[in-house]
């Protein structure tokens, strides 16, 4: 069982839902970062997701598009993100999932990001533009060193493609509540439920809802019908806009507090 799948089995047997934070690793620096990532474990994040800077992108809205022109200013790189998973894992054991573009993984090499990624502690890897052959390669080679490679859909996947990603796909499903790029929304889309119900046809992995999740009660909503919620876009946009706050990862902590349902007050008070 692979660090995904207990955490999982866990919260299954807990009667509880996942809370999965997105971050942007670098951003605003490096330093800086490995600190909001530690917040995040603290706070009570499930599982994390760390995403790769890249230059182009395409499926991310404009709020992380900025992050990861800072990261990629500051001269974030694959070799310092793998540092610091390897400094987290000092402190914390919350599973990890780098999410990236292919070709950062493809300039690193992909073999040589599975053995680095598994000696640092990565537990799983989320390509967001590989698919069919090249995604079951690419899992293939991950399952030897037990990393998930996560498997994403979306309201426009057809099912003859959802019955191929559940046939192979590991740890969980990531499901995009909507057509378009990532971003904070005022409500979740109804077609994120829909999604959730068909992918259950096709696989049993946990589902995780994410892209335009930014409250309490939004996460309060997706937990209703899905296994976690994926919240990326709003803490990234807190980050930017308090990027120059003395104790910017105490203030993430805070805010991410006031979005996981157990700590929220009410959603009133949001």
């Amino acid at each position: 069982m692979t660090s995904i799948e207990s955490k999982f089995s866990h919260l299954t047997a807990a009667g509880r839902n996942g809370f999965i934070p997105f971050v942007t690793a670098g951003d605003p620096d490096l330093e800086t970062s490995l600190k909001i990532v530690q917040a995040l474990a603290d706070t009570g994040a499930d599982i994390i997701e760390l995403g790769v800077p890249f230059s182009d992108p395409m499926a991310d809205g404009p709020t992380i598009q900025r992050s990861s022109q800072r990261a990629l200013k500051n001269g974030t790189n694959l070799n310092q993100i793998l540092g610091l998973v390897k400094d987290l894992r000092k402190s914390s054991d919350v599973p990890v999932v780098l999410f990236s573009y292919l070709n950062p993984l493809l300039r690193y090499g992909i073999k040589k990001l599975r053995d680095d990624a598994a000696d640092v502690g990565i537990d799983g890897v989320l390509v967001t533009d590989a698919v069919e052959d090249e995604a079951k390669e690419i899992s293939d080679l991950l399952t030897e060193k037990n990393i998930d490679l996560i498997s994403l859909v979306a309201p426009t996947t057809t099912d003859e493609r959802l019955a191929k990603i559940g046939s192979t796909a590991r740890g969980f499903i990531y499901a995009v509540s909507r057509a378009g790029v990532t971003g904070a929304r005022a409500d979740t889309s109804a077609d994120a439920e829909k999604l959730v119900t068909r992918v259950r046809k096709f696989t049993d992995l946990p589902v995780a809802v994410g892209f335009g999740i930014s409250t309490a009660q939004q996460v309060r909503d997706v937990w209703r019908y899905a296994d976690a919620a994926v919240v990326g876009s709003a803490i990234v946009s807190e980050i930017e806009k308090h990027t120059d706050t003395a104790d910017l990862p105490e203030h993430i902590k805070s805010f991410v507090s006031s979005i996981i349902p157990e700590f929220a007050k009410s959603t009133d008070e949001i």
